[in-house]
């Protein structure tokens, strides 16, 4: 069987290019959630699954492929770090839902515009990731995103645990919503970082 490693190496780019656009969505969709005070599981479930599948995708054709564009280990990676903000961001609709969620807080309405933010941030940076255009300016930007939301949602716990009149069972729901905002920030971050390192490398 002959290999044929240039639209294979096409392929990659093709695949991230999705995984970017399914991160951006989903990204959007919880930062909608968050803003209109409903779940939009459904929607989320859809991209967390179609995520699943590009990122088989990429595993499989790393397996496939003998010379990547990049390093596979890379490859593998960035793959896992992008399907991660999907899982997360679907599981924070979910919890949305789960938690019955009505009035929600200004706090976690600002981390949902950061968080949308990074995701066309990321999108982007995807996008150029054949010739690796712009990364430094987009990881710089997801880190600001992240060092706000490290700042909203400290604050937002300090408020959450000197709120006297909220229930013990409300006080758990939001500290553990604040928690997966925060996590689904953290992965964001840590895509541009795997971003920026991919791009030193392949200089």
């Amino acid at each position: 069987m002959r290999l044929s490693l240039m639209p294979r190496e096409r392929r990659f780019y093709d695949l991230f290019k999705q995984q970017g656009k399914l991160v951006s969505d989903s990204l959007t969709e919880l930062s909608k959630s968050l803003l209109e005070g409903r779940s939009r599981h459904p929607r989320l479930r859809e991209l967390e699954h179609a995520c699943d599948e590009v990122t088989s995708q990429i595993y499989e054709l790393v397996n496939r492929t003998f010379v990547a564009p990049i390093e596979s280990e890379d490859i593998l990676l960035l793959a896992s770090r992008l399907d991660d903000i999907v899982d997360l961001a679907e599981e924070a609709t979910d919890k949305l839902e789960l938690y019955r969620i009505k009035q929600v807080t200004a706090a976690a309405r600002a981390v949902g515009e950061c968080l949308a933010a990074a995701g066309q941030q990321i999108e982007r940076a995807l996008e150029h990731l054949e010739g690796f255009h712009g990364l430094h300016e987009q990881r710089a930007e997801v880190n600001r995103l992240e060092e706000e939301v490290d700042r909203i949602t400290r604050d937002a716990l300090g408020q959450l645990f000197a709120d006297n009149g909220m229930s013990a069972s409300e006080l758990i729901k939001w500290k553990d919503l604040y928690d997966l905002l925060e996590n689904t920030m953290d992965a964001c971050d840590q895509v541009a970082n795997v971003l920026q390192t991919v791009a030193i490398k392949n200089a």
